[in-house]
């Protein structure tokens, strides 16, 4: 089975996620967003997540899905595994904010 790799820029962006969600509407609502969002995660290795092609301006091939008030682009790595490259929500800009993940 493809195992999923979280990189680093995704990882950041996790952090952020619990932290403004824990702020906002208690540990237990942030645990669960969490863990929900990691369980979307893991779905994607075996495909009954619908993901569509990250757009081709962003300079990057891969993959975008919507995980609640969340996107998340990933890639497959080179080993077959999967690599969430980061989770951006809705509701920031997109481009930018993923090309600042990626020091562009």
């Amino acid at each position: 089975m493809k195992a999923v790799r979280v990189q680093e820029a995704a990882a950041l962006r996790i952090d952020e996620i619990y932290r403004y969600s824990r702020e906002r509407w208690g540990t237990a609502r942030a645990d669960a967003y969490i863990v929900g969002l990691f369980e979307a995660l893991e779905r994607i290795a075996d495909g009954s997540v619908p993901s569509r092609p990250i757009p081709a301006e962003f300079g990057v091939d891969g993959y975008v899905f919507r995980s609640e008030k969340h996107f998340v682009y990933w890639k497959t790595l080179d080993n077959g595994d999967i690599g969430i490259v980061t989770v951006l929500h809705e509701r920031m800009h997109q481009m930018g904010r993923f090309r600042q993940d990626f020091g562009e």
